[in-house]
């Protein structure tokens, strides 16, 4: 049950009537009445008519009467929408004996292929590759829940020339004491003593060489010790997703070794396609309408100059192998925006190969940075990148000191599963709640506070709801008539029906601060509705009522922030 775009759908009609056309009506919430649109204004240069009389003329064509108790012009030429309370009152009696809260499963399910976290082997995850997680996983969430097929691919940087020296190291050390050392998830220390000796060794560098040779030539000693280095770090990268509480799994690694056997062949098909022309001893295919600083058309690199392959051609290949073998329609990348023109790149020459063509289309989901209080990249105070698991750690430790500050009495256990989910939670929302595309401040103090936009406050207002209805002793009675006799109810009634609205907005733009404003506004919307009325001390009928009110917002900030791939708690 979408409020928005049931007002839509009412308006669209006499929009068209009136403009001779489809048009949309643009509506929005209004602080001057529940809706309002502005699509007369918008459409008055195009008549050649005063807006309000364009408003006018379209109220005269729409059927709102069972809807709306009010609908009128205002100001230039908005159309301000006040709905009925018995028709809130209906919808909202719809909502609470709804599993899905009014959100239906899609029409039109689609393969859609995720690409997100993407760690390297024998190196640690740190807070670089917490956004591409989260955002990924909360993108596989929704699209899940909504009935779409959902492949989840984590893309390993596991190919390609350092895994010679890694090797070699390992061969050095004896695959004993590797295993030992790369069990206890120090792989940083691994690879920068592998880094450390192929630099400063030319007889270590040597033997690296060798070995990636050997490696891609498909060695049988070499190849089962690259599957120790691999199965070792994926060990260590599902601990970190355990912690993090994300749904990747083991099946879910795809590295860069799996389009190995695939890369001369799409170098094949770009050649028999006319698309490469040599550049420096390079095939390159040059894509329209990409130019370096120089002015000059700017190259793709599929295979360079010493017959190797590079990044390009792995992701070329993936993406054929996405939409041809695993007939994906939409395909998700979730990587910073540093790599924007990379991939703006690869999907054109993809489209011009014919890999990638209507309905398949792929997006780039990139993002901003995590900064430190100083404004810049946030850094170790060794200068470091922060280690993922150090940072949610932190979290955790300081969620579970703030919750036994709170309420001193609480056991071990519980202090210890409120830490996890509010600490966690803390992390991923302070994210979901910027703009992707924006950098984002790491603030403890904030993050973690349960006033203001935070995840905190949400799951408190959760658990806030919960103890109403241990008070009670009883749950909301599904069928119970809905009474919105005051004001705050009525607002609570509107907040709530938007929920629908706001899914399919993010199904489209994957925008997940959207739905995190949501939530925030529904709980602050609650908050003012239980502040000014009573639930437990309301007569019978408004008492049913209201814990109605209140088990559908507990219902919806639940799902929510699932959603999110943040957990509720119900004592907080």
């Amino acid at each position: 049950m979408d409020l928005e775009r049931l007002l839509s759908d009412r308006l669209a009609p006499a929009f068209a009537t009136v403009a001779g056309g489809p048009v949309d009506p643009l509506v929005r919430r209004s602080p001057r009445a529940d809706f309002q649109s502005d699509a007369a204004l918008a459409l008055a240069r195009r008549l050649g008519r005063p807006p309000r009389d364009i408003a006018a003329d379209v109220l005269r064509h729409a059927v709102l009467d069972d809807v709306c108790a009010s609908a009128e012009v205002s100001g230039p030429g908005f159309v301000n929408l006040t709905v009925a309370d018995g028709a809130l009152a209906r919808m909202v009696a719809a909502l609470a004996g709804d599993d899905r809260l009014g959100v239906p499963t899609t029409g039109t399910p689609e393969t859609v292929v995720v690409d997100y976290s993407a760690p390297n082997v024998a190196k640690e995850m740190h807070v670089g590759h917490l956004r591409s997680t989260v955002i990924g996983d909360a993108a596989v969430r929704l699209l899940d829940w909504l009935g779409h097929r959902v492949v989840r691919v984590n893309h390993l940087g596991d190919w390609g020339t350092p895994f010679g020296m890694l090797i070699e190291h390992l061969v050095d050390l004896g695959e004993a004491e590797a295993a030992d050392e790369l069990s206890m998830g120090d792989l940083d220390s691994f690879y920068k003593a592998a880094r450390g000796k192929f630099d400063a060794d030319e007889a270590f560098r040597e033997r690296s060489r060798r070995r990636v040779v050997a490696l891609q030539g498909g060695d049988e000693r070499t190849r089962r010790l690259w599957r120790l280095l691999v199965e070792l770090s994926e060990r260590y990268f599902l601990t970190v997703y355990d912690l993090l509480d994300v749904t990747l799994t083991g099946d879910d690694f795809r590295g860069e070794s799996a389009y190995d056997d695939m890369l001369a062949g799409v170098v094949a098909d770009l050649d028999g396609l006319g698309l490469l022309r040599a550049s420096d001893g390079a095939a390159c295919v040059f894509p329209p309408g990409f130019v370096g600083r120089d002015g000059e058309p700017l190259p793709l690199i599929v295979r360079k100059s010493d017959g190797g392959f590079g990044y390009p051609a792995t992701d070329l290949a993936a993406l054929r192998h996405r939409t041809g073998e695993l007939g994906a329609t939409r395909l998700l990348y979730v990587v910073g925006l540093p790599q924007r023109q990379h991939f703006a790149m690869v999907f054109a020459v993809a489209g011009a190969a014919g890999w990638l063509r209507p309905p398949a289309r792929a997006e780039h989901l990139g993002f901003g940075s995590i900064l430190g209080a100083d404004g810049r990249m946030l850094r170790s105070r060794a200068g470091e990148s922060v280690k993922l698991v150090g940072l949610l750690e932190e979290a955790v430790a300081r969620a579970t000191e703030l919750a036994l500050a709170k309420d001193p009495e609480l056991d071990a256990a519980t202090a210890a599963e409120i830490g996890r989910a509010v600490g966690i939670g803390a992390v991923k929302y302070a994210d979901l709640a910027t703009d992707r595309g924006k950098d984002y401040v790491l603030d403890w103090e904030r993050m973690l506070s349960l006033d203001g936009n935070t995840a905190p406050y949400l799951q408190y207002a959760y658990s806030r709801i919960r103890s109403v209805f241990r008070r009670a002793g009883t749950d909301a009675r599904p069928d119970a008539p809905v009474v919105l006799a005051e004001p705050a109810e009525r607002a609570l009634a509107v907040e709530l029906l938007g929920f629908a609205g706001v899914v399919a907005e993010v199904e489209r733009t994957l925008e997940f601060h959207h739905l995190a404003g949501y939530l925030h506004r529904l709980a602050t919307t609650f908050s003012a509705f239980y502040e000014r009325c009573p639930v437990l001390r309301a007569p019978d009928g408004l008492r049913e009522s209201r814990l109605l009110l209140a088990d559908l917002t507990a219902r919806t900030l639940r799902q929510g922030l699932h959603l999110l791939g943040i957990r509720t708690v119900e004592r907080m």
